[in-house]
C-alpha cells in the first residue's frame, strides 16, 4: 500500500469516521515532498509515521521551553486508519538514548528498540486518540495518534477469467497445502497422474472450510501464536476423473474395492502443520506429529439427546452410541474452548436406496421412515460413486447401501443414513482423540455453525444454515452459561458435551415488517406436519425424532424457506449474524412466490444464454433482540445483493449499486476477521467468498473484502420483479445502506472452474489463508485438464492436473491483510 486513501467525507451509511483537520499524507504527497525533505526539510521537523514506507507526519515539533536547544521532540501530532503500520522517531539531542510508552487510549504493542518505534494502529469504532511520551534523561514530550475507523488498504482486482490466483499489487500467493500431498509418515511423494494410493496420509480433495490454530514453540495450543499452527481443512468432494489414470471405472455396475477406496479416503478433514519461516514465508510441515486425516472411516462417537436411539442402531452399532467416519464437509466453526466444528452437508446422495421401481426400497419401511428419507434426498439408486457396489460383505463399502432387509434394523445399514447431517466436534491438538457427532444441533444439510460472541454468565449460541433450496436457517443455545475459565480447559471435548450436548434448538421465521421469530424445536412444542401431497402427515414421537427430522420439524413449525442457505458469521464487534443465501431458481422462488427476506426473481443473462429466478444470491443479517444470543425476536435486512453490474437493472436487480469493482454472484463463504488484530476490532473485516455459476463467463470465482454496517442502515424497498415469460410482481424489502468503493472491494480472483470457500488468518491478520476448489472441474478427460493450477500460478504447466489447495496471500511490507 503506497497511499492512504482519506476518510474525509466518506461514508456507507455510517456517521462520519474523520472530525479532524489534522495533515495527511495525501496533503503532504499532493506538495511532492521528498521522503528526505519531510523529514528533515526543516530545523523543526522531528518526526515521522509510516505506513510501510510512506510518510504520514512530520514538521512542527513541540519545543522545550526556555532551553536552548530542545533535548527531544517526539514529533508532530499525526493521523492513520486503524490496522495501519505507525513509526515514532523523535529527534533527541546528541542522540542519546530515550524510551517510549503509551500514557493514553488503547493499548497496543510497541516494537523497535533503536531510532524507531512502531505499531499496529488498533481498531476502533470512532476516532481515538492514542498518546506516546517519549523521555530522554528525563526530558519528556509527547506526540498524538489519531486512529480513524479501518479503511480498505488495496485496489480492487479486476474482473478476469485467467487460471492463476490473481491478488491486488503489492501482494504475494503462496501455495501451501494440495491434493495428494503426504501429510503422514510413510506415504510416498503425489504424482498427480492417477496412479496415487494411500489417500487416508493425504491431503484430501476439494478442501473447503479451514481454522487456523496457532502452537507454541512447544507444539501446544496457543491462540496468539501467528508463526506456527495447524490448518484444519474440510474435503467436502471430488474430482473424481483426476484421481483415477483415465477416470472412474466399473465392470457390470461394479465399482473396482482399489478406485473406490481412494475416492472414500479422498473425503473428510485434514489438519496440517504450517510454521513461518520468516518474514511470513510459510512451508509445510508433512511429518509433524500432530497431522491427522478424518475419513468417512474415522470412528465417531454419537453425542447428545439422540444418542442411542433406534435411529442410528445398525449392524455396526446395535446399541446405537458409535458410528464410522463424517462426509461431504463443507462449511465449519470454531468453539472458544479450543475444538473444530466440521459441517456434513450434502452427504445423502452417497447412499443407495431405490425409491421406486421394481427394486424399491419400501417394503421393509414404515410410512414415518419413507417420508423422513424422502424429505431428506435418500433415493439415489446408485449412490454418488457406486462404492456399495463394491462388496456385499465388507463394511468399508457395504455400509453405503441402506436399503432395509428382512431382519432388524441391527442385522443392515438401513439407518446408516442417519449417521450423517450432523455437525461433528474435533479436538486438532489431540490426533488420537475420538470425534463427536452433537446431535444437540439437528441433522440436515449442515453449513456453518458458528458461535455467537460468548458473554460470561450467559448462554453460548450457534448459527447454522441448510444447504438447499427453500431450506431454513437455525440456531441453537445450550442450556449451561458460558464460564470463561473453560476457554483453556485442556479437557475440549469435556467442553463440548458441556455447551453442546444440552440446549434448545430453534429455526427461524422472517417477517415482512423486518422482524423475526425464532421457533424452539422441542417435542410437545412442535405440532404434527401436515400432509405435503402425496406424502402423509408426520407426527413427532421423541426429541431424538425432531432432532433426526429437523427438517420436518422446521415444516411443521412454519419457518421461512430460504434462498439456499449457506454460511454463517457474527461481527465480533456487535453480534449481528449474517447469512449467506447463495441463489435459488425459478421453479423453487417463482416470480409469484417471493417474500421479503428473499424478494426478487429476475432473469440473468449467462453466456448466449440466460437463467433466472434468484440467481446471484444476497446476504441477509440480524440483530438479536438486547443483543443477547438467547433472545426468540430479532430484526433483519438484507445486507448486500449479488448482482452483475453490467446486465443487472439497477431499481429491480442490483439493489446494492454494485460495480465492477464489486459485484459478485452467489455468495458462498462468509468470515469476520479475529478480534486478535485491528481487521476484527472496531468496524471489523468482513470476508465473502463466491461459489458461482451465473457469473462465470465474466469472471471466476472470488472473494471480497469488505466494511459492514449494521442493521437498519439502508431502508425499505418495493420492486418489481419480472418472470422470463414476461409476468411480473412487485416485493416490498429492507435493504441495506448500498454499497461503494471505500465498503467493498474484490480482494481476490480465483481459477478456471474453481470455487473459493475457505478462510481464516493468523492472529495477528498479515497472513490471510484461502481454500482454492475444484480448479478445472468441467473437464470430462483428465488427461485433458481444464485448468493447470496451481503448477500455473508463477509459469505455464501445459497438460497438468488441477488440484484443489490452500494458499497463503500476504502483503509485500508486511502489513495487516486487507487494511
Amino acid at each position: 500500500m503506497s497511499e492512504i486513501i482519506a476518510f474525509n467525507g466518506y461514508s456507507d451509511g455510517d456517521v462520519d469516521t474523520n472530525f479532524t483537520n489534522l495533515r495527511t499524507l495525501n496533503e503532504i504527497a499532493d506538495e511532492r515532498f521528498s521522503r528526505r525533505q519531510t523529514i528533515v526539510g526543516g530545523l523543526k521537523a522531528s518526526a515521522t509515521a509510516f505506513l510501510g514506507t510512506s510518510v504520514l507526519a512530520a514538521c512542527s515539533g513541540d519545543e522545550v521551553i526556555g532551553a536552548p536547544t530542545a533535548l527531544v521532540n517526539a514529533g508532530t501530532d499525526a493521523t492513520i486508519s486503524a490496522g495501519r503500520l505507525v513509526t515514532i522517531a523523535p529527534t533527541v539531542a546528541n542522540s542519546g538514548t530515550f524510551t517510549v510508552t503509551q500514557v493514553a487510549g488503547p493499548a497496543v504493542t510497541l516494537s523497535g528498540t533503536g531510532a524507531n518505534r512502531t505499531f499496529f494502529a488498533p481498531g476502533v469504532a470512532a476516532p481515538t486518540t492514542l498518546t506516546f511520551r517519549v523521555n530522554a534523561n528525563n526530558q519528556i514530550d509527547d506526540v498524538n495518534i489519531t486512529v480513524n475507523p479501518a479503511e480498505l488498504g488495496f485496489a480492487s482486482v479486476a474482473r478476469t477469467v485467467a487460471d492463476k490466483v490473481t491478488v491486488p499489487a503489492g501482494h504475494n500467493v503462496t501455495v501451501l497445502t494440495k491434493l495428494g500431498d503426504p501429510i503422514l509418515p510413510g506415504v510416498p511423494a503425489f504424482q498427480n497422474n492417477g496412479t496415487d494410493t494411500n489417500y487416508a496420509g493425504r491431503i484430501g480433495d476439494h478442501g473447503d472450510a479451514l481454522y487456523y490454530y496457532g502452537l507454541s514453540a512447544a507444539g501446544m495450543r496457543d491462540d496468539n501464536s501467528s508463526i506456527r499452527g495447524l490448518i484444519v481443512q474440510n474435503h467436502e468432494n471430488l474430482s473424481v476423473r483426476y484421481l483415477h489414470p483415465n477416470g472412474p471405472t466399473s465392470t457390470n455396475g461394479v465399482r473396482p474395492a482399489a478406485e473406490a477406496i481412494k475416492e472414500i479416503e479422498a473425503h473428510g478433514v485434514s489438519v496440517t502443520e504450517v510454521q513461518d519461516t520468516g518474514n511470513r514465508n510459510w512451508v509445510v510441515i508433512n511429518n509433524s506429529a500432530l497431522n491427522r486425516r478424518i475419513t468417512p472411516n474415522t470412528p465417531m462417537q454419537i453425542n447428545g439427546p439422540a444418542r442411542g436411539s433406534d435411529f442410528f442402531k445398525t449392524v455396526a452399532s446395535p446399541d446405537g452410541t458409535t458410528c464410522r467416519g463424517t462426509i461431504n464437509n463443507c462449511a465449519n466453526g470454531y468453539a472458544e474452548w479450543g475444538t473444530n466444528l466440521t459441517c456434513e452437508e450434502n452427504w445423502a446422495g452417497y447412499f443407495r436406496r431405490d425409491n421406486s421401481g421394481a427394486g424399491a426400497d419400501t417394503a421393509n419401511r414404515t410410512a414415518r421412515e419413507l417420508t423422513s428419507l424422502r424429505r431428506y434426498g435418500v433415493n439415489s439408486t446408485s449412490g454418488n460413486y457406486g462404492w456399495s457396489t463394491v462388496s456385499t460383505t465388507d463394511p468399508i463399502y457395504r455400509r453405503w447401501d441402506a436399503r432395509a432387509g428382512t431382519g432388524a434394523p441391527t442385522t443392515d445399514y438401513r439407518n446408516e443414513p442417519n449417521t450423517f447431517g450432523w455437525v461433528v466436534e474435533i479436538d486438532p491438538f489431540n490426533p488420537a482423540s475420538t470425534p463427536r457427532k452433537r446431535t444437540a444441533l439437528g441433522r440436515f444439510a449442515h453449513e456453518g455453525a458458528w458461535a455467537g460472541n460468548l458473554i460470561e454468565g450467559q448462554p453460548v449460541a450457534f448459527y447454522m444454515g441448510c444447504d438447499s433450496r427453500r431450506e431454513y436457517f437455525y440456531k441453537y443455545v445450550s442450556n449451561a452459561n458460558w464460564t470463561e475459565a473453560d476457554r483453556n480447559r485442556s479437557d475440549r471435548l469435556a467442553v463440548g458435551d458441556k455447551y453442546l450436548d444440552s440446549g434448545t434448538l430453534y429455526v427461524a421465521r422472517f417477517n415482512a415488517d423486518g422482524t423475526g421469530s425464532w421457533l424452539p424445536l422441542v417435542f410437545g412444542q412442535v405440532p404434527t406436519r401436515p400432509a405435503v401431497g402425496t406424502e402423509p402427515a408426520y407426527v413427532f414421537e421423541s426429541q431424538a425424532d425432531i432432532l433426526v427430522n429437523t427438517r420436518l420439524a422446521a415444516d411443521a413449525v412454519g419457518a421461512t424457506p430460504m434462498d439456499r442457505p449457506e454460511w454463517t458469521a457474527v461481527n465480533p464487534a456487535n453480534g449481528e449474524v449474517y447469512l449467506t443465501l447463495t441463489n435459488n431458481n425459478a421453479a423453487l422462488r417463482p416470480v409469484t412466490g417471493t417474500d421479503a427476506a428473499n424478494p426478487r426473481h429476475y432473469v440473468e443473462p449467462v453466456g448466449t444464454g440466460s437463467t433466472s429466478g434468484n440467481p446471484n444470491g444476497h446476504i441477509i443479517r440480524i440483530r438479536e433482540t438486547n443483543d443477547r444470543v438467547s433472545a426468540t425476536t430479532f430484526r433483519w435486512d438484507i445486507y448486500l445483493f449479488g448482482a452483475d453490474s453490467t446486465d443487472a437493472n439497477a431499481a429491480n436487480v442490483n439493489l446494492s449499486g454494485l460495480t465492477a469493482e464489486n459485484d459478485f454472484s452467489s455468495p458462498d463463504g462468509l468470515w469476520f476477521a479475529r478480534p486478535q488484530n485491528p481487521s476484527g476490532v472496531g468496524r471489523p473485516l468482513l470476508w465473502i467468498q463466491t461459489d458461482d455459476g451465473a457469473f462465470t463467463d465474466r469472471c471466476n470465482c472470488m472473494m471480497l473484502a469488505a466494511l459492514p454496517g449494521r442493521v437498519g442502515d439502508g431502508g425499505s424497498k418495493t420492486i418489481t420483479n419480472t418472470a422470463a415469460n414476461g409476468a411480473t410482481s412487485t416485493q416490498t424489502t429492507l435493504v441495506g445502506a448500498a454499497a461503494t468503493s471505500a465498503s467493498l472491494r474484490r480482494f481476490l480472483v480465483g481459477p478456471l472452474e474453481c470455487e473459493i470457500t475457505g478462510v481464516d488468518t493468523t492472529p495477528d491478520g498479515r497472513t490471510v489463508f484461502v481454500g482454492i476448489q475444484h480448479p478445472g472441474e468441467d473437464a470430462t478427460d483428465p488427461n485433458a485438464p481444464t485448468s493447470n493450477w496451481p503448477a500455473n500460478q508463477n509459469a505455464a504447466a501445459p497438460g497438468v492436473r488441477p488440484r484443489s489447495s490452500v494458499v497463503a496471500v500476504t502483503r509485500q511490507d508486511g502489513g495487516i491483510i486487507g487494511l
